[in-house]
C-alpha cells in the first residue's frame, strides 16, 4: 500500500533517498529538484523518507500510564458516570481533568456505560395479541355548515379502520357506534379500549350511579371486554390517535368542504382506500384488508365471516 504524503508535501519517498543518498551540495540539490534548500538540508538529516505523524498523540500527556490503567479500571469495576468517576480519583490524581478523563475513557473504549436492559421506558409497546383488539376514538370535523364528531375504530393488528359520522357524541352515539363496529368487522372483537369520554363511560361525577354505562352493555351482549386508557395518558390508545390525525391531514387540513355531506364521501373514500390499497410498513407492507385475509388463512375460528366477502367490488 502507498504512503499517505502530507498535504503540503513537495517531494515524494523516492526524491527524499535520492536527496539523503546523493553527494552534491545542497543548492546543487535544491536547484534540481526545484526545492528550497532548507528542506533538503532537513531531509538529508532524517534517516527515514516518510512523513512525521501529525495529529494528537496517543497517549495523555497529562495522565501517566499507570494513572490511566488506575482510572480504566476503576470505571471497569464501579461503572459510574463522568463526574462520579472524577470526584472519586480527583485527590488520588491531582492532575486530573474532565477533559482529560473524557480522552482517557474515549481512547479505552468505555465512554459510555452499558445500557441497562432490565431498565423499562415509560411507554412501552404492546404486547402481541390476536385480531381483534380494536382501539376506539372520537374526533370532531369541520366543513363551512359546522362541526360532526366523527367516531373511529382500527384493529391493532390488522390495522382495518371503520368510521361513522354522528351529530352528537353522546352515551348513546357511543353505543350505537360500538354495535357497528361489532358489525363492520369480519373478525370477532375480543377487546376494545377507549378512553374516558362521556360516549364510552361514565364521568366522575356519575361515579356513585349503579347502572352499567350503555356502551358496556353493548359490549356484554358481543362478549367484548371493554377497558380504558390510563387519565391524562393518551398516548395509551395511541393508534386511534394517530389514525384520526392522519385522516385529518388528508382531508380537513387540505381541503375545504361547503356541506358535512361532502365531508363525510370524502373520509369514507379515504378509510377504503386505507384499508384496500395503502400497503403499511408496520404489516410488512401490506395492506390492512391483506393482513385480514392472512389471518383468516392462520386461523379461520376468530373470524365471523370469510373477509374475502367485504373486497369492493362496482357497486361499493
Amino acid at each position: 500500500m502507498a504512503a499517505v504524503l502530507h498535504g503540503s508535501a513537495r517531494t515524494t519517498p523516492r526524491v527524499r533517498a535520492e536527496l539523503q543518498a546523493a553527494q552534491a551540495s545542497s543548492r546543487t540539490l535544491a536547484a534540481q529538484y526545484g526545492l528550497n534548500p532548507k528542506t533538503v538540508l532537513e531531509w538529508r538529516k532524517r534517516d527515514r523518507t516518510t512523513d512525521a505523524v501529525m495529529g494528537p498523540k496517543a497517549r495523555s500527556t497529562v495522565l501517566t500510564e499507570a494513572e490511566e490503567a488506575i482510572v480504566v479500571e476503576f470505571r471497569r469495576r464501579t461503572l459510574l458516570p463522568l463526574d462520579a468517576v472524577m470526584g472519586c480519583r480527583r485527590d488520588a490524581i491531582p492532575k486530573l481533568t474532565q477533559s482529560s478523563l473524557h480522552r482517557c475513557l474515549v481512547r479505552h473504549g468505555i465512554s459510555r456505560l452499558p445500557k441497562d436492559e432490565d431498565a423499562s421506558s415509560k411507554r412501552q409497546t404492546f404486547k402481541e395479541t390476536k385480531i381483534g383488539c380494536v382501539h376506539i376514538d372520537s374526533a370532531q370535523l369541520c366543513s363551512a355548515e359546522g362541526k360532526t364528531h366523527m367516531f373511529l375504530a382500527i384493529d391493532r393488528v390488522s390495522k382495518f379502520v371503520h368510521v361513522e359520522f354522528h351529530a352528537t357524541a353522546e352515551m348513546a352515539t357511543g353505543a350505537q357506534f360500538m354495535r357497528g363496529v361489532a358489525a363492520a368487522f369480519p373478525c370477532q372483537i375480543h377487546t376494545v379500549l377507549t378512553d374516558n369520554g362521556v360516549a364510552f363511560t361514565k364521568n366522575a361525577s356519575a361515579k356513585w350511579d349503579g347502572m352499567r354505562h350503555v356502551f358496556d352493555r353493548v359490549c356484554d351482549e358481543h362478549g367484548i371486554e371493554h377497558r380504558l386508557t390510563k387519565p391524562y395518558h393518551p398516548w395509551t390508545n395511541g393508534q386511534a390517535e394517530r389514525m384520526n390525525r392522519t385522516v385529518k391531514d388528508a382531508t380537513t387540513k387540505v381541503f375545504h368542504y361547503e356541506t358535512t355531506k361532502a365531508l363525510c364521501a370524502h373520509v369514507l373514500a379515504f378509510v377504503a382506500a386505507y384499508n384496500f390499497a395503502k400497503h403499511l410498513k408496520a404489516l410488512r407492507w401490506r395492506t390492512p384488508f391483506q393482513a385480514i385475509c392472512d389471518a383468516w388463512k392462520t386461523d379461520p375460528s376468530a373470524f365471523k365471516i370469510n373477509p374475502h366477502h367485504l373486497t369492493p367490488g362496482l357497486y361499493t
